[in-house]
């Protein structure tokens, strides 16, 4: 098989009513576009749900893909610690990719976790996706501060660990957007926000990933960017698949 879906998402812990406690309801346009995910996900029926989150383990110069047979998580962080994960990890993918990139002589693998529970970068999009489809394991991928074309570099070699095992596979980038988007926001606005978002919105709902090349790194710590390297390494994972994108929602609240 081969990775038969791509989602972007966010990850704002509030859309977790156990979180939100009501103020989930201030983005419910949100809501209604990640059960649409998690439904399209379910239909797929995937053996493999390969999320890439930018709170996952990451480093200057070197991928991680968490390592082990399964982890746990919580929202305890969040005040929620009842809302619990188990997720057992697909190893079999984890040492294909690992084998690959070794081959490539490309920084990737499975050495120096810092923290084995899982982040809320992972757990958001599992929260939706757990209530409509229980199948699957998944693969924890952090995010680096290489440039872009290795985050790029590295989707292909996610892809060809993919095709090679004959994984039936969706990956879900996990990202927000900008953090600068209103002065009463926790990061305060800047001028560069939302025109990230704009721009970003407008290139993936046309499924035109050479275009995320174009940012300048200065614009995007402006606008103060979370899941920007997420999105390129989705786009990595699709290289040369035509590909078909839809946009379900964005809200900038």
């Amino acid at each position: 098989m081969a990775i038969v879906g791509a989602f972007m998402v966010p990850h704002p812990p509030l859309i977790i009513p156990d979180i939100g406690r009501g103020g989930e309801m201030e983005i419910e346009e949100t809501t209604r576009a990640y059960n649409k995910v998690a439904d399209m996900v379910a239909e797929l029926e995937p053996e493999t749900i390969i999320i890439t989150s930018p709170h996952a383990t990451m480093y200057a110069d070197y991928f991680h893909v968490s390592p082990g047979n399964a982890a746990t998580g919580s929202f305890d962080r969040f005040g929620a610690g009842n809302v619990k994960f188990l997720e057992a990890y697909d190893m079999e993918l984890v040492s294909q990719i690992e084998s690959i990139a070794r081959k490539q002589d490309f920084p990737a693998g499975t050495l120096g976790e810092v923290d084995r529970e899982l982040d809320h970068g992972t757990m958001v999009p599992l929260w939706f996706i757990r209530r409509k489809y229980k199948g699957g394991n998944i693969v924890r991928i952090g995010l680096s501060a290489l440039p872009l074309t290795e985050h790029y570099r590295f989707g292909q070699i996610i892809q060809k660990a993919v095709d090679k095992l004959g994984r039936r596979a969706v990956v879900i980038a996990s990202g927000d957007l900008s953090h600068k988007l209103q002065e009463y926001g926790p990061y305060g606005y800047a001028p560069e926000g939302p025109v990230y978002d704009q721009k970003i919105m407008d290139v993936c709902s046309r499924a035109a990933f050479k275009e995320l090349f174009d940012f300048e790194e200065g614009f995007c710590e402006r606008a103060a960017e979370c899941g920007h390297r997420s999105f390129v390494i989705m786009a990595g994972c699709l290289d040369g698949v035509r590909v078909s994108a839809t946009k379900l929602s964005h809200q900038d609240v």
